[in-house]
């Protein structure tokens, strides 16, 4: 009996209440099939934090090997792996380091929200018809926008990328045994280093110019608008030769030059050719082109894509390199780059959950191109003579 009291005096463990973690909605992530896309949308470190906060990540097997990222990394950061493109379409959210094929559209579903690249250049009507007809409300990564600080988030750090790369990518195509002239980029004591010329000022010409002058070369800008011209001075910080795009003296300066960059980004459309054949037929042979501005339609009449699997083609011996995903080309660096913006904005959606955060955020909604079987983009419409309709107008009528 004295045995029985005191086992039922005994301290019992407390024992406290756990409440079950709310899940907000299922992001899919799957593998990239198109354009030798390598990047992945998210990275694991990524998956890892939106897993802390209750969301639930469906990671195709495979996704991230091209960015060097395991299955096991995935897995251990909470992701949930499948093993078919079919099972990760199912999910609420998809991001997209490409844009999704006919045959990937034919897998989404009604009220399903696709955040990926457009690529305007690449696209055709029946992409378009497709999302509609799938009631899929689709996001253009290039068209998000951050109001707070006046800029588009994926394209700038894409851009960054592409400007470092742009040089890089250069000095290899200058060596002897690439077909180039044999110049190295800064030159020697004595020699004078290779001279590299610049169209655009925006953050690819801003990069290229740090990365260039970084390695000795001799640099000139071109841009038609000034306080660009200003800005990539400042930010440089150091005097630059720049000059609007005069005609006769960007055309003394191309073929007297041993790289020429293409930096031109069009706000809308394809970007206007700068640089006539020509003058490309009058550069040094050896010479080489990188045209950064193809994914919009190149900014040399040469120009013509090209891809990770043949990025060059030599014309009036002249090396071109038109490949329109450049960071792809270090997919590691961009995959981290593309998760950290996603990251922060699928995060404001923990609470308002994704709908209501493309109503309350006007940058996500700049981003927006098709919303529930309507198409909410007007130049995509007059482009394909397709009806679309006022975003803000949708919206409203949901409510």
């Amino acid at each position: 009996m004295e045995t029985q009291v005191r086992k039922q005096a005994s301290t019992q463990p407390e024992m406290l209440a756990v409440h079950p973690r709310h899940q907000y909605f299922t992001i899919g992530i799957p593998q990239e099939t198109i354009l030798q896309e390598n990047r992945v949308a998210l990275a694991p470190h990524a998956v890892y934090t939106l897993v802390a906060h209750g969301y639930r990540i469906l990671v195709e097997r495979g996704a991230g090997l091209k960015s060097r990222y395991s299955d096991h990394e995935y897995s251990e950061a909470g992701a949930e792996l499948v093993s078919s493109h079919e099972e990760v379409f199912k999910a609420e959210v998809l991001l997209k380091a490409a844009p999704p094929t006919l045959e990937e559209i034919e897998l989404m579903h009604p009220n399903q929200v696709l955040i990926s690249p457009i690529q305007l250049p690449m696209l055709e009507p029946e992409y378009i018809s497709r999302l509609l007809k799938k009631r899929v409300t689709a996001l253009a990564m290039e068209y998000i926008r951050d109001d707070d600080r006046g800029v588009f988030p994926i394209v700038r750090v894409m851009s960054e990328i592409a400007g470092i790369s742009a040089i890089h990518i250069a000095a290899d195509l200058l060596a002897t045994n690439r077909g180039g002239q044999g110049v190295l980029l800064g030159g020697v004591a004595g020699v004078p280093p290779a001279k590299v010329i610049i169209i655009g000022a925006g953050v690819v010409a801003e990069f290229a110019t740090r990365t260039a002058i970084g390695l000795g070369a001799e640099v000139r800008i071109f841009d038609n608008d000034i306080y660009k011209l200003m800005r990539l001075q400042n930010q440089v910080g150091r005097q630059l030769h720049t000059s609007v795009i005069h005609p006769v003296h960007l055309k003394e300066q191309l073929l007297s030059a041993d790289v020429a960059i293409g930096a031109i980004h069009s706000q809308k459309g394809r970007t206007p050719l700068i640089v006539n054949e020509d003058i490309v037929q009058r550069m040094k042979p050896g010479s080489v082109i990188i045209d950064v501005s193809i994914d919009q339609g190149g900014c040399f009449e040469t120009s013509r894509i090209t891809s990770h699997d043949a990025p060059t083609f030599t014309q009036h011996q002249v090396i071109h390199y038109c490949v329109p995903n450049i960071p792809s080309r270090v997919a590691r660096t961009a995959s981290e780059a593309i998760s950290n913006i996603l990251t922060s904005l699928l995060l404001k959606a923990e609470t308002a959950g994704i709908f209501n955060l493309i109503t309350a955020h006007s940058g996500l909604r700049n981003g927006v191109y098709t919303y529930k079987g309507c198409l909410t983009n007007a130049y995509l419409g007059e482009r394909f003579q397709i009806k679309s309709t006022n975003l803000d107008l949708l919206i409203t009528s949901d409510y």
